[in-house]
C-alpha cells in the first residue's frame, strides 16, 4: 500500500478526494475518466473571455488539438469529461512555484483568451502513463509572460515546494531541467522539468514532468505521471511530437 492518498501523485489525490465526499454525503465524484481526473472537486469553470486580435479563438484551437480517439505514439488522445485536470484548481507554496503546479488562468494570474485540453493514455491501463495537454491562446504579449513567470518558477523553486491540493498536501523536493523535445527549436521558447514528489507520508518519491513550449500568442503545456513510483524519463515525445505537428499544420 502507498498510504492513505496512494503513490500517484495527483491521481492518487483525487480518489481520496472522492472517497471524502461520499462518507460527507456529496456527490460530483462519479462518471469522470478512468484515470480519476474527472474534475471533481472543481468549482465550475469561469466563461472564457472573447477572443481578441492576438489571441486564437476556441476553435481555433479546437481545430489545432489532437481529438478523441487519436493515436499519440503508443497513447490515445481523448477528451476531459468534464472540467479538465483536477491540478488545474491546485496552489503553490510558495507563490512564486505556481507555475509548476498549474498555469490554469484562474490560479495563475495569466488568463487565457481560450484554452482547449485533452489527455493521452492507455485506457485499458488504469496505471498507465497519462499526459495532460492544454494548449492556451493569450491576448498581446501573456504567453511570454507565461513562459517567464514559468522560467523564474524553475530558478526559484529548484529547492522545493508545497502543492496544496483539495483534500491533501504534496512536497516537491527537487525542481530540475529536463530534456526537451527534439522539435523544439521549431517553438518560440521551450521550457521542460522533472519533479520529485514525495508521497503523503514523505517516504515514497513520486516523478512527474512538465513540458511547456510557447509558438508566438499560443502555449502547448505537457504534464507526464503515472501511478506508482516509477520514473518515465520524460514526458512521452511521441505524444508531444504528435500535438506538435498538427497545431504547426493547422496554423499554416
Amino acid at each position: 500500500m502507498f498510504g492513505v492518498y496512494g503513490a500517484g501523485g495527483r491521481r492518487g489525490a483525487v480518489a481520496a478526494g472522492c472517497a471524502v465526499a461520499a462518507l460527507m454525503g456529496l456527490t460530483g465524484c462519479g462518471g469522470g475518466d478512468d484515470d480519476g481526473k474527472s474534475g471533481a472537486g472543481k468549482s465550475p469553470a469561469p466563461s472564457r473571455p472573447a477572443a481578441t486580435a492576438g489571441g486564437l479563438t476556441e476553435a481555433e484551437l479546437t481545430a489545432a488539438a489532437l481529438t478523441d480517439g487519436e493515436r499519440a505514439g503508443d497513447l490515445t488522445a481523448s477528451e476531459y469529461t468534464l472540467d479538465g485536470p483536477l491540478g488545474d484548481a491546485y496552489t503553490a507554496d510558495p507563490a512564486v512555484c505556481q507555475p509548476l503546479v498549474s498555469l490554469a488562468g484562474d490560479v495563475s494570474g495569466h488568463e487565457p483568451v481560450a484554452q482547449v485540453q485533452r489527455k493521452a493514455d492507455k485506457p485499458e491501463e488504469m496505471l498507465g502513463v497519462t499526459v495532460d495537454i492544454t494548449l492556451r491562446s493569450y491576448a498581446g504579449d501573456e504567453a511570454a509572460k507565461v513562459m517567464a513567470s514559468l522560467e523564474r518558477a524553475g530558478r526559484e523553486c529548484a529547492g522545493g515546494l508545497t502543492e496544496e491540493r483539495a483534500v491533501a498536501r504534496a512536497r516537491y523536493e527537487k525542481v530540475e531541467p529536463a530534456a526537451l523535445p527534439a522539435f523544439a527549436g521549431e517553438a518560440d521558447q521551450a521550457k521542460a522539468y522533472r519533479f520529485t514528489v514525495l508521497d503523503v507520508k514523505g517516504k515514497l518519491k513520486l516523478y512527474e514532468y512538465l513540458t511547456v513550449l510557447r509558438s508566438g500568442s499560443t502555449t502547448l503545456a505537457f504534464r507526464a505521471e503515472i501511478l506508482g513510483t516509477q520514473d518515465i524519463g520524460g514526458v512521452p515525445e511521441d505524444v508531444m511530437a504528435a500535438q506538435w505537428k498538427k497545431f504547426r499544420a493547422a496554423r499554416a
